[in-house]
């Protein structure tokens, strides 16, 4: 027993102070005997008008990873996830994403379990059976789409079509009506398209991405219920939780 409430596992989780998105959703989507221990990576809530503006916010948020990192490991946590997922792609390689855990592992001592959205991504397109074509939503940028592609196309699939919803500031990612995302969903789907992925932390359309799958009628693949399916997964847990997508109800 790790402890008296987190008596099969305690996640330590770290996302950008401006995220309001993550901590909820987690905690809807947590088992019992799981707990979620959040810690801030201390960005400004600036202004995004351009690429270069996005560019200099993940600069930012890359810069407190190690320090979000030290707070909680207080906690003692088993297992680590990375609630952000532009910064999972963002230098555009998979070996990016793979110093990233390192980075984690190096500041914890030890070897922990560390989950980050792109793999969970892959992880979910897989376990869906999608072979190449997806479009993406995000509360980004276009800067992000040559990353996207080619940490995605390392794994055999093709963005056939983005949505940047263009965020004024990283805490405005979550100011969005439920039309404002339903209408980003339905312009970048079509026939060609074998899955949706919404790839943003702080993109809050978790529940909306479950509804979305049925009059859709194919599998839609929200960041923060796909990136924790991987972390309970690969933790050997295997809970069905409804509410938040096919990839947590049915895999």
């Amino acid at each position: 027993m790790r402890d008296y409430l987190a008596w099969r596992l305690a996640y330590g989780i770290t996302t950008p102070s401006t995220n309001t998105v993550v901590q909820p959703e987690y905690d809807d989507m947590r088992p019992a005997g799981v707990t979620n221990h959040i810690a801030r990576m201390v960005i400004a809530d600036n202004p995004v008008k351009t690429d270069a503006d996005f560019e200099k916010q993940l600069a930012d948020i890359d810069g407190a990873l190690e320090d979000a990192v030290d707070r909680v490991l207080d906690a003692k946590p088993n297992a680590f996830i990375l609630g952000i997922s532009a910064l999972s792609v963002w230098g555009g390689t998979v070996e990016w994403g793979e110093e990233l855990k390192r980075r984690v592992r190096r500041r914890a001592g030890w070897d922990i379990p560390v989950t980050i959205s792109s793999d969970a991504v892959v992880a979910g397109l897989k376990a869906h059976g999608i072979k190449k074509r997806i479009a993406v939503m995000e509360p980004y940028y276009p800067c992000i789409e040559p990353r996207l592609n080619a940490v995605l196309g390392a794994h055999g699939y093709e963005i056939v079509r983005f949505c940047h919803m263009r965020g004024k500031s990283p805490a405005s990612y979550s100011v969005l009506s439920a039309k404002d995302m339903i209408d980003a969903a339905k312009s970048i789907d079509g026939p060609d398209v074998e899955a949706l992925v919404a790839f943003g932390a702080n993109l809050p359309f978790g529940k909306l991405s479950d509804e979305a799958e049925r009059w859709l009628e194919k599998p839609v693949l929200q960041i923060n219920a796909t990136t924790y399916w991987h972390a309970l997964r690969t933790a050997g847990i295997t809970d069905k939780i409804y509410g938040y997508g096919s990839l947590l109800a049915r895999f």
